[in-house]
């Protein structure tokens, strides 16, 4: 079965639900139009349950199919939320809110699903629930699990749940998934490193923070290269570096580093955290300076069920007949990792083909990739709930 022809009949429509959700792009949890927009469509759509406000700004609507023999209920999941990003690809579609972007596809995600929810609200060709989910706060706002926390997945009896995000240069009209680690956790840590301040003239009077911090710096990269066993990715990088002084004459009495972890097996997260800590400490402690060091478990890793991943692949192949099935997982972190916790399932990606970057300020959506999503879902729920 490939792209299905109700849903390239509807492209043009989806392109315009898509762009005028781009021109409006609002920040985590501040999804009041979009959440108004997608729940004004469903109901229009003739959903048989649309409800607000699920984890804060979350949107869920419910499709039964023509018929209901076995019970079965699967989540589809989009995410709404934009980037705190200013819009540099000159569109007329473009952004309408300064320093605000759809800079990650999220526009695109929810499209998508909508055109699907549409069809599938026409067609009820399958045997058993749809669960359609539109969540909040993607962008490290937690929104995931803020909807899991208000019950989505026992309130709806959700079984088995599905996300899809683009992929700039994966070619439009390609997927690709994987079994196991599909995409990387994503922890955040903090390093205060305490010396003490002074004259950049008399050192010797001073703890130098900033050569304390450097050395720091460099420490924790055998963190990777030497602790971690070399056959599970590890990526550990310091982002950020700030100091309490901002003139050229002046060693900072503190200074306060800031990175992020990503791993793909969670067994290595408590090594991570037990090096960084001794190797800060005693790094700081070697120059005469103290350090502190702060972890924040973000989201797990995304790790897709092997019957799930297999279904999604072969619904990918079904649909495009283009799909890679051994995709090599990347390190960015997606908080639908969240939802898998919860529930089996699997995330996959759909190219974008040859756009700029994710989080890039001339990234744009590609508007061809929207018959090839739309249908991958509809046909996901035909095919795991097929009607007798």
């Amino acid at each position: 079965m490939p792209i299905k022809n109700r849903l390239s009949d509807l492209h043009e429509e989806i392109v315009g639900w898509r762009r005028d959700i781009h021109a409006h792009p609002e920040l985590r949890f501040e999804e009041h139009r979009t959440a108004a927009l997608v729940a004004d469509k469903l109901r229009a759509f003739g959903c048989d349950e649309v409800v607000t406000q699920v984890g804060k700004t979350g949107v869920i609507g419910v499709i039964h199919g023509r018929q209901n023999t076995a019970g079965t209920v699967i989540g589809f999941r989009a995410d709404m939320d934009a980037l705190p990003l200013q819009e540099l690809t000159g569109l007329a579609h473009s952004s309408t809110h300064a320093g605000q972007m759809h800079a990650c596809g999220h526009d695109g995600h929810t499209a998508m699903l909508l055109g699907a929810g549409k069809y599938l609200a026409e067609t009820r060709n399958f045997d058993g629930t749809v669960v359609l989910i539109f969540q909040p706060a993607e962008e490290g706002g937690g929104g995931a699990r803020a909807m899991i926390a208000d019950g989505m997945m026992d309130r709806w009896n959700i079984q088995e749940v599905y996300g899809m995000h683009n992929w700039p240069g994966i070619p439009v009209g390609q997927f690709a998934v994987r079994e196991g680690a599909q995409m990387a956790a994503a922890d955040s840590f903090e390093i205060r490193v305490q010396g003490k301040g002074g004259h950049a003239a008399m050192p010797h009077q001073a703890v130098d923070t900033s050569l304390a911090a450097s050395h720091v710096v460099c420490a924790v990269q055998s963190i990777a290269s030497r602790n971690v066993d070399p056959l599970k990715t590890v990526v550990v990088s310091i982002c950020g570096m700030r100091s309490d002084s901002n003139t050229f004459n002046v060693i900072p009495d503190q200074i306060t580093l800031r990175g992020t972890a990503r791993y793909l097996d969670p067994l290595v997260q408590e090594q991570i955290i037990s090096r960084l800590t001794s190797l800060s400490e005693n790094t700081a402690k070697a120059f005469g300076a103290e350090a502190k060091v702060t972890y924040k478990t973000g989201v797990p890793p995304t790790i897709n069920s092997r019957e799930a991943a297999q279904r999604a692949a072969d619904v990918a192949q079904a649909v495009s007949g283009d799909v890679i099935r051994d995709q090599d997982p990347v390190m960015p972190g997606e908080d639908f990792a969240d939802m898998l916790t919860e529930r089996p399932g699997a995330f996959l990606f759909i190219g974008n083909g040859n756009s700029a970057a994710l989080h890039n300020p001339a990234y744009e959506f590609n508007d061809d990739a929207i018959p090839v999503g739309c249908s991958w879902f509809a046909e996901m729920a035909e095919r795991r709930m097929p009607v007798a």
